[in-house]
C-alpha cells in the first residue's frame, strides 16, 4: 500500500474513437491533484485499428478477442515505457470491446500482469467489473476525477464536464460537497453516440477516420425528422445513472443511408448535440459553465451546435487549464491511487451502483 503522500501516476486510456493510446502522468494523493506531468499518445496503426474493430462486441474466449487483447498490450507497453520511469504505479483501462452491464458484465481487453511486467510497476486494471457485479453501470468512471478537476481549477458553483468520445457522457459536479462519493457531489452518464456514428459513416463513404472539424456535417442540413425519431429511443427516458456500449445506437448509420454524405454528416453530429442537451435537463441545478474534453471538442460544428441548445457558456476544457485530450488519461491515475488506497471509484450518483465501491485489480510485477 502506498502512503498518505502524493505519488507520480501514470494513466491510459483506448477510448471507443479507436483512434489510439493517450498516457499521462498525474500527481496526486487520489483526493486532490497536485501537478499534471507529461503525457504522450500513440495512434494505432490501421491494421491494429481493424484487428481491435473485428473484437468488438466479443466477449473472453471468443474469436478474434486475444488478438485484440495483444494489440492493445503491445500498443500500450510501447507508449508508457518512457514514462514509467517517473511513475509509482499505472492505472490501465484497456480498450473496451463489448458492455453490458444489464447482464452484469463488462469487457476491457488487456491484461495488467502482462504490463506490470514490462513496465516493473504496480498496474491497477479492470476497473469497472466490481461495479458491474454489484449492480452499476460500469460507466463513467471519470466522475471522481472530475471533481477532482473542478476543485483544482477553483470552482466554487456546480460545473459540469462533457466528454465527446466514440459515445458522449457527462458529469455534473458541485465542488461544495466534500467528497466525490458524498450524496449530492456528482451525477454522471452516457448521453448518447457522440464520434462513433459520424465516424464511421466517414469512413464507410470517404475512407478517412473523421469529420476533422466538422467540415463535412457544417456543409450539409441535418435532417430533423430523425433527430426527432433518435430522440424517442427509450434510452432518453430512463433516469441516469446509465450507460451505452459504442455501438447501441449503429442504427443511425441506417437512418441516413439515403442522405447526402454532407446531409448525413449533419444528421448524426445534431443528433450528438440533441443527445447532450436532453442529458443536460438531468442537472439537479443549473451550472456555471460546461466544460468540453475529448476528440469532439475539435469539431467545431458539434460544438455550435451543443452550444445552440444550452444557456450555459460551451468551452472547451483548456479554457480551465486542463488538457481535453489526456483527460482520460489522467483520470485513470488518479483511480488507480484511489484503488490502491482504498478509497471509493464509483457510488450511486455516477454509476447506480448500490453505494460507494472500489474498483480495479492490482498486478504487481514477479521480481523473481
Amino acid at each position: 500500500m502506498l502512503g498518505a503522500e502524493p505519488v507520480w501516476a501514470l494513466g491510459t486510456m483506448s477510448g471507443t474513437s479507436l483512434d489510439g493510446v493517450d498516457a499521462a502522468l498525474v500527481r496526486t494523493d487520489g483526493e486532490r491533484i497536485v501537478a499534471f506531468g507529461e503525457a504522450a499518445y500513440r495512434p494505432y496503426t490501421e491494421a491494429e485499428r481493424a484487428v481491435i474493430r473485428a473484437a468488438l462486441g466479443r466477449w473472453p474466449g471468443e474469436a478474434g478477442v486475444a488478438e485484440a487483447a495483444e494489440v492493445v498490450e503491445t500498443a500500450h507497453a510501447a507508449l508508457m515505457a518512457p514514462l514509467a520511469a517517473r511513475a509509482e504505479l499505472a492505472g490501465f483501462h484497456g480498450q473496451t470491446l463489448a458492455h453490458d452491464p444489464g447482464g452484469g458484465r463488462t469487457h476491457q481487453a488487456g491484461d495488467g500482469q502482462v504490463l506490470a511486467e514490462v513496465l516493473g510497476l504496480p498496474v491497477v486494471w479492470d476497473f469497472r467489473s466490481a461495479d458491474v457485479r454489484l449492480g452499476g453501470q460500469g460507466a463513467p468512471l471519470a466522475p471522481f476525477f472530475h471533481f477532482a478537476c473542478a476543485r483544482w481549477i477553483g470552482a466554487e458553483a456546480p460545473l459540469a464536464f462533457l466528454n465527446l468520445g466514440g459515445v458522449g457522457n457527462l458529469t455534473w459536479v458541485d465542488p461544495r460537497a466534500p467528497a466525490p462519493e458524498t450524496p449530492g457531489a456528482c451525477i454522471a452518464f452516457d448521453t448518447g453516440p457522440a464520434n462513433a456514428p459520424v465516424n464511421d459513416l466517414v469512413r464507410a463513404r470517404r475512407g478517412r477516420d473523421c469529420d476533422e472539424g466538422g467540415a463535412l456535417a457544417a456543409t450539409g442540413d441535418p435532417d430533423d425528422a430523425i433527430v426527432a425519431r433518435f430522440l424517442r429511443h427509450p434510452y432518453f427516458f430512463r433516469m441516469p445513472p446509465k450507460s451505452l456500449d459504442r455501438d447501441d445506437f449503429a442504427f443511425l448509420l441506417d437512418d441516413v443511408a439515403g442522405l447526402s454524405d454532407a446531409d448525413a454528416a449533419a444528421t448524426l453530429t445534431a443528433a450528438a448535440a440533441a443527445a447532450v442537451a436532453q442529458g443536460a435537463q438531468h442537472f439537479p441545478a443549473p451550472v456555471a459553465r460546461l466544460l468540453v474534453t475529448g476528440g469532439g471538442r475539435h469539431n467545431a460544428t458539434l460544438m455550435a451546435m451543443i452550444a445552440a441548445l444550452l444557456d450555459c457558456p460551451v468551452q472547451p476544457v483548456e479554457a480551465a487549464g486542463l488538457d481535453g485530450d489526456m483527460l482520460e488519461a489522467q483520470a485513470f491515475a488518479h483511480l488507480a491511487v484511489r484503488v490502491v488506497r482504498g478509497l471509493p471509484t464509483s457510488c450511486p450518483g455516477t454509476t447506480g451502483v448500490g453505494a460507494a465501491v472500489g474498483g480495479g485489480r492490482v498486478s504487481r510485477p514477479n521480481r523473481g
